[in-house]
């Protein structure tokens, strides 16, 4: 079967390229200083022509622009006056013309008026850190920057920069109290446990004597002196930004008006794109994301080291990273995101050390040592479990993957279905779907995927701007699985995730348990490289653009964009509380509705309704469930504060209580069932040999032994059989 995503980009791609290619538009026009009117030209044109969803670049669009830009250049607000922004203001409503005009006047100005005030805050922080801070004075720091008035002299910026320092350096202190008091206690306690006198042991030379105290004033000074290194790190980094990585922050704030997941690559960011996307690449095997002033782990790369070692969360945020040398940790905070990625980034083999503030609130340095990512755990795994007497199996699906080039190689759906058969020879009576966590992938596995599981019919509708839906039909009469199953989702299930739950929802073929709703994707991008639509190019690498191309609609008609799948039976998670979703991204499109495909509802169970209650009143009973609500909402609560004290004593006294509030989630990790879980046959016979694969297999074993969400599907599945009858009914053709 054809891939559409693909057959439709080609044809766009033609489209454009002929009717780009018609106007002349070749670097001819335009000499090398002027590369970045070409730029703005090919990236406006390819928006107003390819685009979903184009924007009427009109003055709301211009002042939208013009306010994230700014945004982005000073998120602390802590380098232009309130002088700058007045005289930037004369081109708020005057930025769609500009943008037509292809004229970058507004852009030169803030670059030049960006490096002047730069240089001036290089000066202006070391001044600010010669002096001692007083961690004694009753003092607040207030972290809504988004709210702050851009000062309106240098006196207020020096304050405000005393402000945001000390801000930084009451951390490091706590740090440096914390270590000191760590190692003489440990010496203490080393020192009691011996049996030999203490003036004894002072006398041998060979033993580490303990060293003297540093003073407060002496530890307020080399903190200050650590948030220094950390403020010349990231100086060096910004002195080595070009103007065109300036120019793309520029272009970027223009494009991403138009959807969270329209994108402008600079030549460089395609390259590390590219390898990206291949899969072929050393780090840590994580997806970051910023968002105002805070980069934030989007995404824990199935078989990557961070997959493997087991500690880096989702939502974790990352505050400062330290290579495994001398080197003093550098501080991330506002830093450009590409510039963090190279700190983290490293040859296999050498290790990062990342201070992370975690979801829960607590701080914690972690060691992780850079791999290639495994691409072996992306992959499809199973296993079997006995409950109440039933066997059951689960199935667990990181993302939908699919070789492009050519189809018939290993893809989720056959793997899919190769654990199937498997599962079914061992006497499988009921499947668990997890697709938690899962971004997506490939939308032509996702109709075969779904084939597996009906006799035929539509699974997704697609449409493309200024065209007619299609419908994606599974078109295979054969089904692969007909028993109960249960499909589990969270927040971050997304895309072809949801494209799957929301079919075997409509059908009601399986019930979905899960988050209050999934991610919210219900779009499509292509990236298109830029070089490919210029002429006689002579301006060098010209990057690329992603952009939305389609939209996804459910047979029932209805978008997944923003409202994703919502649960038949929701269950609270840790991320109940957090924006982490489609809806909290800015300019996502809309949901709409489009007319129904017709299908047939899947009418071979007996009571699918009654099941859901009776799990959902499981649910509501369920005392595990009710303490992850709890830690959720004081997750969401230590995230949203915003007001610190810079005495240290309420500092430290505010971080204690957070502590002290952690501790009484800590019994959720001790959550135990009474289920066991087996690997199949043919992988038992692999793990025989493969002691790493084996590892892997039992880390999961146990986790899906704790898991409060497995438990659960395990019941629904239980009363499911109980409803399933031993003739199929037959079902009546509907539309929705």
């Amino acid at each position: 079967m054809m891939n559409i995503m693909k057959r439709n980009y080609k044809i766009l791609l033609l489209v454009l390229l002929m009717a780009f290619a018609s106007c002349s538009f070749t670097t001819k026009k335009f000499s090398d200083p002027d590369k970045d009117k070409l730029l703005i030209q090919l990236i406006t044109y390819v928006l107003e022509q390819g685009h979903f969803s184009p924007k009427d670049i009109n003055d709301g669009f211009s002042e939208q622009v013009f306010k994230d830009y700014l945004e982005q250049l000073d998120p602390f607000k802590r380098y232009f006056y309130a002088s700058d922004i007045k005289e930037f203001e004369a081109y708020k409503d005057k930025l769609d013309d500009q943008i037509k005009a292809y004229d970058i006047s507004f852009f030169n100005l803030t670059h030049e008026r960006l490096l002047k005030r730069l240089e001036e805050s290089k000066a202006m922080y070391k001044e600010v850190l010669t002096e001692p801070f007083d961690f004694n004075i009753k003092e607040e720091f207030s972290t809504d920057y988004e709210n702050l008035d851009y000062v309106k002299s240098k006196k207020e910026m020096k304050e405000r920069w005393r402000q945001q320092l000390k801000f930084s350096t009451i951390a490091n202190y706590d740090d440096l109290i914390s270590q000191q008091e760590n190692t003489f206690a440990d010496k203490k306690k080393a020192q009691d446990m011996s049996d030999v006198d203490f003036e004894t042991i002072k006398e041998d030379e060979n033993i580490d004597k303990p060293k003297q105290k540093k003073s407060n004033a002496e530890l307020e000074k080399e903190a200050r002196e650590t948030t220094l290194k950390s403020l010349d790190e990231l100086y060096d980094f910004i002195d080595d930004r070009q103007r065109q990585d300036w120019f793309a922050v520029y272009i970027n704030a223009i494009v991403e008006e138009f959807d969270p997941h329209t994108f402008y690559f600079a030549p460089e960011e395609k390259d590390r794109f590219d390898v990206a996307m291949s899969g072929n690449f050393e780090g840590i095997g994580a997806r970051l994301q910023k968002k105002m002033d805070v980069i934030t782990i989007n995404e824990i790369i199935s078989g990557g080291p961070a997959w493997r070692q087991n500690e880096l969360e989702v939502g974790d945020q990352i505050l400062k990273v330290k290579q495994d040398n001398d080197e003093p940790a550098v501080n991330v905070v506002g830093m450009r995101l590409d510039d963090a990625v190279k700190l983290i980034k490293g040859p296999k083999g050498t290790d990062v050390i990342l201070t992370l503030k975690k979801v829960n609130g607590t701080i914690e340095d972690l060691r992780i040592t850079r791999d290639v990512v495994e691409l072996e755990e992306t992959y499809a795994k199973s296993s079997t479990v006995i409950k109440d007497g039933k066997k059951f199996g689960v199935i667990n699906l990181p993302k939908f993957y699919v070789d492009f080039e050519d189809y018939n190689k290993r893809n989720a759906a056959t793997d899919l279905k190769l654990e199937i058969e498997r599962l079914k020879a061992e006497g499988m009576e009921g499947l668990v779907l997890d697709l938690r966590n899962n971004g997506g992938g490939s939308l032509q596995t996702v109709v075969d995927m779904a084939g597996l599981f009906i006799k035929d019919g539509p699974i997704v509708q697609v449409k493309t701007a200024g065209e007619p839906k299609e419908v994606l039909n599974d078109k295979d009469k054969s089904i692969v699985w007909d028993g109960p199953l249960v499909i589990l989702v969270n927040e971050l299930s997304a895309s072809a995730s949801e494209i799957l739950a929301a079919a075997m929802q409509d059908y009601k073929r399986a019930i979905v348990i899960g988050s209050k709703q999934t991610y919210g994707k219900g779009t499509v991008q292509n990236v298109l490289d830029l070089n490919r639509m210029v002429r006689n190019n002579t301006n060098g690498d010209m990057g690329a653009l992603k952009f939305t191309t389609q939209k996804f609609y459910r047979i029932n008609g209805g978008s997944t964009q923003l409202e994703g799948v919502k649960s038949d039976v929701v269950v609270p998670d840790r991320y109940s509380y957090i924006n982490v979703g489609e809806k909290d991204q800015e300019n996502p499109l809309g949901w709409d509705k489009i007319e129904a495909a017709d299908y047939t509802l899947w009418e071979n169970y007996f009571d699918f309704s009654s099941t859901i209650e009776k799990s959902k009143e499981r649910m509501a009973n369920n005392e595990q469930l009710k303490l992850i609500d709890q830690n959720a909402q004081w997750v969401k609560k230590i995230r949203d504060r915003e007001i610190y004290s810079l005495n240290y004593d309420d500092y430290k006294a505010a971080l204690k209580l957070n502590e002290e509030e952690a501790k009484r989630f800590e019994k959720l990790s001790d959550y135990k069932t009474n289920l066991t879980f087996s690997s199949l046959p043919y992988e038992n016979k692999l793990m025989a040999t493969d002691s790493v694969l084996k590892q892997k297999r039992e880390r999961w074993h146990e986790s899906l032994s704790q898991d409060v969400y497995i438990e659960e599907a395990l019941n629904v599945l239980n009363d499911l059989k109980m409803t399933y009858p031993v003739k199929t009914k037959v079902a009546t053709n509907t539309k929705q």
